[in-house]
């Protein structure tokens, strides 16, 4: 029959003989084959760099991005699922030169480029089986056999052929641009790469005299960047703003913003002297073309080489007056607003910083690192009197997100994408995405496209997909969209020409212009566009494929982290939208980070990082799913944490392995096989019904929610319905399942809880693929061979809307509201559940029908229920006034008011504030209105009673208990201690025993009175007066003291 079902909750050795199944049954494959033909429901993922470990945010991404698309495939779907491989850039790069001992692009190019590119193509594979086994692991299913891999030949062939659709729609460009520069990767970032790499950091700013030049005064210019000072080439003002000449305290004068005056000078305020006397105001304009003195020589030598002008003030109304001085420094070679003024004042263009971020020769700091070089400016600038002030500031500064160095903002030979040119198009494609949730899409992703920028594509490094364009001396361009046309156009093309430099640098090809020939240009691209381009490229689209790639865009789901707004899922969709002006996705389920417990953001620095494989194997795989399933939204900060993960195992994957044991122990006892059997709904009594109906209601729901991407919602329902299984169902017929024979009922019992069994392990199976499976094997496969091989090969339940009752289902929820009143009662009087009480009367519930009421007093172990539309007899009610709302209304008259109320007939007072919503009082002749908010109520009890009231239903509980009631408490103690010891003492459920017993004269007097009821309720042949033997202990039941023994007997 059925494997006996152990009741440890040791989950992980159980899940690893499940991963073994599925492994060697190619479940996965069959999944997919067997869908072959149905419709298609198409999801992308983003792909991992195998060259970096897996951390616990990779489970998160990898549970949901495994569970849509199990639920899915149940739905009828065929859901390719093709992993993919990340595998050029940087990191790569650094990982090699880290390997080889080199540091910076010089040792690289002295080592080889050659040697290095393989290297890096070694390098890629470093983690890759550990990704797959931590993908087997998780239970995440994807064709690894056959993934897209981003440095493969036909991938980049693809990038090339998208990248001359972009050239030719004109929309790939070169030009000079500051851009976000990382002086230790010698590479430019692009807008998406710079917003991963933000670190507050405390600095010093300038506050810089700049002295007019043939007058004796100065201007105050403000500066967070020292370092740039050696290239200002002038200072610009807010056109509109007010400026002021003042004369300073400190005897100096000076030009700046009026509205910073105080600010800036009035620190040097003495007693009795003012910091400063305005001398002079103008507008921003008026101080325009104003001369001054160069600040460092150096930059006076360039601007003269290229004979412009330079060194004086300018406007613009990018300037704040929210800081500084309310004059700017201007450098145009470090900054986009700089270099904008630049153009528009045709100032020089002076860089005296070279591409590593070193101080060129031609300044006084030459060779220095900039950020190295700004204490020795502030100090050069102090000895020569022209510092006014350092301030110091705090700021969030960007630095590279792949090697920790502080970016710098530079100039620099690029190529770009418009992207500013698709904005329109770009925002609209967006609004057809279903963003989960919206406020992403409309809000952080919504806003970055708005503000697009263009995308600076080319990088000036080695491993990546090298920049399809050839130049010519003439300064003709060309771009070549696929290997054929490359081949057409050189002489010297290898035939099996690979992709990657420096390979393809050795490729030349005529222009067609001047016939002379023609190089590459040595830039390679971002990876951004690599994994952006998966879409099409996965496929080797448009060399072949085309009806698989049509088929297979746009996606119907991807889920990623929230950072990739900036990374993936943008370029996604600027490419997308660039080829094929559509989105490339319909729904995104974004992702929120992974924090330890107290909501800190994990770091190996920390030490509060948690290693993924260490959680699986302590937790299990699906514990850690469940517990991101239902813990929160997908998208808010995850706080990870044992404790939470081993709660929700408890509460939800416990109680339904320890009712799927429950069903295995008795039905192996019975030799009950479901197949023999139908479930017969019209011969069911009102429990199995009301189970059944629950479970159509919750396969209902948890389809709904599933299918609208509402996982927690989804997981709430299930945990809901298991709960309702186990501590109502299972508790309320247990008894039914102990009877003798097999008389219908008990059948109807079997067969209601095995359906639900099957039914919500089906429902629950897309998000704890491994308990599911192994309910599945034991509960049908071993009955039913014909049954499909594996849950994950079956189809979603069906709804059988005809066995959802609604009023069956809400009287049962009365029934659970007044159990759970009755619970509270005892618990207020101390008084066990096994200990019978007399009566309960209950208020509010008079359509209540019979059947239900019986199971109140049989769960609550009372012996009569009395509906009533009056408790007055056994509570009433007090009331004092509620002082923080009455004292300001109605003051003096406070004394009154408390005297009426304590006098008034509580009951009758309650009956008319509940009928007329207010309590009517007589206070000093005065008419007083008195709201439920200005009262305090009390529900006084009589002596004996204990009431609870809540969902507008009172129960009252009468705790006299009578010698005949204490006597049968007892008994039902006794059974319960001899039912704890059975378990104890290791016997088998059906084991027959014998019980001795000795004790208070008292206790054994209750024993020989019961013994026939203990006998036949513990399975005990005999219960004895004797000394006690076998497995034995001492008790203290209701203060009497009992030594009892039970012994296994024979059959």
């Amino acid at each position: 029959m059925y494997k006996k079902v152990s009741t440890d909750m040791n989950f992980v050795s159980r899940e690893k003989e499940v991963e073994k199944f599925w492994d060697d049954n190619e479940i996965f494959q069959k999944s997919m084959d067997e869908k072959e033909g149905c419709p298609d429901y198409i999801f992308y993922d983003g792909p991992p760099t195998a060259n970096g470990k897996p951390h616990i945010g990779h489970v998160l991404t990898r549970v949901i991005k495994d569970m849509i698309p199990r639920y899915r495939t149940m739905k009828g779907y065929m859901v390719p699922r093709k992993a993919g491989w990340d595998t050029h850039g940087l990191p790569v790069e650094l990982e090699v030169e880290k390997l080889l001992g080199l540091d910076g692009k010089d040792q690289i190019e002295k080592y080889g480029l050659e040697p290095f590119i393989k290297k890096c193509k070694e390098s890629v594979w470093k983690y890759k089986g550990m990704w797959e086994n931590f993908s087997g692991t998780v239970g995440f299913w994807a064709d690894m056999e056959h993934p897209y891999v981003t440095y493969d030949n036909n991938f980049i062939e693809s990038e090339w052929w998208a990248l001359k659709q972009i050239w030719d729609k004109g929309l790939l460009y070169k030009g000079f641009k500051i851009v976000p520069y990382c002086p230790r990767c010698g590479t430019p970032l692009s807008a998406q790469e710079v917003a991963q790499g933000y670190k507050d950091v405390k600095e010093r700013s300038a506050i810089v005299r700049f002295k007019v030049k043939d007058e004796d005064a100065y201007i105050l210019a403000w500066t967070t960047t020292p370092w740039t000072l050696p290239s200002n080439l002038a200072l610009c003002v807010n056109p509109k703003e007010d400026y002021a000449k003042v004369k300073a305290a400190d005897g100096h004068v000076y030009y700046m913003a009026c509205a910073l005056l105080d600010t800036v000078l009035g620190r040097l305020a003495e007693e009795g002297k003012d910091a400063y006397e305005i001398l002079e105001t103008y507008k921003g304009t008026d101080l325009e073309g104003k001369e001054y003195e160069p600040l460092y020589q150096c930059a006076a030598d360039e601007a003269a080489k290229q004979r412009k002008k330079a060194f004086y003030v300018v406007c613009d109304e990018y300037v704040t007056l929210t800081d500084g001085t309310g004059v700017v420094h201007i450098a145009p070679a470090f900054g986009e607003d700089d270099a904008n003024v630049g153009r528009k004042y045709d100032l020089p263009f002076v860089q005296l910083v070279d591409e590593k971020g070193d101080m060129a020769e031609s300044t006084p700091f030459a060779g220095l690192f900039v950020k190295k070089a700004d204490p020795e400016v502030l100090k050069d600038l102090d000895a020569r009197g022209l510092l006014y002030d350092a301030p110091k500031f705090e700021h969030s500064y960007p630095h590279c997100w792949r090697c920790d160095t502080p970016l710098i903002y530079y100039a620099r030979e690029s190529w770009f994408i418009k992207m500013t040119a698709v904005r329109e198009d770009l925002i609209r494609n967006n609004n057809t995405i279903n963003w989960i949730p919206e406020s992403i899409g409309k809000g952080r992703f919504g806003d970055w496209i708005e503000n697009v920028q263009d995308w600076g594509i080319s990088r000036n490094r080695y491993w990546g997909t090298p920049l399809n364009i050839w130049q010519c001396e003439c300064g003709h361009m060309h771009s070549i969209g696929s290997i054929e046309e490359l081949k057409s156009m050189s002489d010297n093309c290898p035939d099996d020409i690979e992709l990657h430099r420096p390979y393809i640098d050795a490729v030349t090809i005529k222009c067609p212009e001047c016939g002379k020939e023609m190089h590459r240009v040595p830039e390679v691209i971002d990876c951004w566009f690599d994994s952006g381009s998966m879409p099409f490229a996965q496929h080797h689209y448009p060399f072949e494929n085309q009806d698989l790639f049509e088929r297979q865009f746009p996606a119907d789901f991807i889920s990623e982290a929230v950072d990739q707004t900036r990374g993936w899922f943008y370029s996604l969709l600027a490419i997308s939208t660039l080829l094929f002006n559509k989105a490339p996705y319909k729904n995104v389920i974004v992702l929120g980070h992974v924090q330890d417990e107290n909501g800190q953001k994990m770091s190996k620095s920390k030490g509060n990082a948690v290693d993924p494989f260490d959680a699986l194997e302590k937790y299990g795989a699906d514990a850690i799913r469940w517990y991101f399933y239902i813990n929160s939204a997908p998208w808010l900060p995850n706080r990870f944490h044992g404790k939470a993960v081993q709660e929700g195992q408890r509460k939800f994957m416990g109680t339904l392995w320890n009712t799927y044991a429950f069903f295995v122990l008795y039905a192996n006892i019975d030799n009950f096989d479901a197949t023999k059997y139908t479930l017969e709904y019209d011969k069911l009594p009102v429990m199995d019904k009301w189970i059944l109906s629950k479970m159509n209601t919750m396969v209902k729901d948890v389809d709904y929610n599933l299918g609208n991407y509402r996982i927690p919602e989804a997981a709430r329902v299930l945990q809901d319905f298991v709960d309702d299984l186990s501590n109502w169902y299972v508790r309320r017929s247990r008894e039914r399942f102990w009877a003798k024979g097999m008389e219908q009922d008990k059948i109807n019992a079997y067969m209601t809880l095995y359906t639900a069994l099957v039914t919500v392990s089906k429902a629950a199976a897309p998000m704890i693929p491994f308990m599911t499976e192994e309910i599945y094997q034991n509960l049908v496969r071993s009955i039913d061979k014909d049954a499909p091989e594996s849950i994950h090969l079956c189809d979603f339940p069906e709804v059988h809307e005809e066995q959802i009752d609604k009023e069956l289902e809400n009287n049962m929820e009365h029934v659970l509201d007044l159990v759970v009143m009755g619970r509270a009662c005892r618990n207020a009087s101390n008084i066990k559940n096994r200990q019978p009480i007399g009566k309960m009367f209950v208020k509010g519930a008079s359509d209540l029908p019979e059947f239900y009421q019986d199971i109140v007093t049989d769960e609550l172990n009372v012996k009569e229920i009395e509906l009533t539309d009056d408790v007055r007899a056994f509570t009433s009610y007090t009331f004092k006034p509620q002082l923080k709302t009455v004292g300001p209304k109605y003051g003096k008259l406070l004394g009154g008011i408390k005297n009426e109320l304590s006098n008034l007939d509580g009951n009758a007072a309650m009956d008319e504030l509940n009928a007329t919503g207010v309590l009517k009082l007589q206070v000093n002749g005065q008419e007083i209105e008195l709201a439920k908010e200005d009262l305090l109520i009390d529900m006084a009890q009589m002596e004996g009673y204990v009431s609870e009231s809540d969902y507008g239903i009172t129960v009252v509980l009468d705790t006299n208990l009578t010698e005949e009631l204490l006597t049968e408490g007892f008994v039902r103690e006794i059974i319960s201690k001899i039912q704890t010891m059975r378990k104890e003492a290791g016997f088998e459920v059906m084991d027959k025993i014998k019980v001795t017993y000795d004790g208070s004269e008292k206790a054994e007097k209750v024993f020989a009175e019961y013994a026939e009821q203990i006998g036949q309720e513990t399975l005990a042949v005999a219960v004895e007066k004797a000394e006690p033997a076998g497995y034995v202990k001492d008790w203290k039941i209701n203060g009497e003291a009992v030594n009892m023994g039970v012994e296994k007997q024979g059959e």
